[in-house]
């Protein structure tokens, strides 16, 4: 499925409080899984595809995955999504240690270097963001998750900063509210981040 053929309609209106506050907590409780089932760290690509994937279907026909399917799917997503996590740590470690030998001026390049550095990080978190929604969405392998995610960031230039911020927005309350509240907040940032590109979508197409 081509980017511009993401579904239009988005999860069924709900009814009243009662569903509003169910939604919240089925939210609140996959990121809570989603969290537990990284502890491992190489776990942590196939559950971030897996929680993805549910919340892809939820937002499309308003029925979360049964449990057996969300089961395979993490148990068939493990290693590839193991070599995406080592490649998603290498490169955070990069930018960090970039960013922490400009701050002790190791490297020369000053403020401006480190705000460019952060920047960067900033933009590679977005796009990370795209690829984490896109396999959920087409349900695919990282690559083609990657490749959709590159095509989605021509045609839609603000998909990579809308991401970005909703992915950095996640992380200051993370830092200022409390970090106990991370894994929960985890679920409600997979959940914005398709809310986010769905968005932009229907803008591109008119819808």
């Amino acid at each position: 499925m081509a980017p511009a053929e993401w579904p239009d309609n988005p999860a069924p209106a709900r009814a009243d409080w009662r569903d509003t506050l169910r939604s919240a907590t089925d939210l609140a409780l996959l990121g809570i899984v989603t969290a537990l089932a990284s502890a491992a760290v190489l776990t942590a690509g196939a559950a971030l595809a897996t929680a993805s994937a549910a919340i892809h279907q939820w937002t499309v026909d308003g029925h979360w995955p049964d449990l057996r399917d969300l089961a395979g799917r993490f148990w068939r997503g493990l290693l590839p999504g193991a070599v995406a996590t080592v490649v998603a740590v290498v490169g955070t470690l990069l930018l960090a240690g970039n960013a922490v030998l400009i701050s002790a001026e190791v490297v020369p390049g000053g403020t401006v270097l480190l705000v460019g550095t952060v920047l960067l990080a900033a933009l590679v978190a977005g796009f990370a963001g795209l690829v984490v929604v896109e396999i959920g969405r087409a349900g695919g392998g990282w690559r083609a998750a990657v490749r959709a995610s590159w095509r989605i960031a021509e045609r839609r230039p603000l998909a990579v900063p809308a991401a970005a911020g909703v992915v950095g927005l996640a992380a200051v309350l993370t830092v200022l509210v409390m970090p106990i509240l991370a894994p929960i907040l985890l679920g409600y940032t997979l959940f914005a981040l398709h809310a986010v590109l769905r968005r932009l979508n229907r803008r591109r197409t008119g819808a």
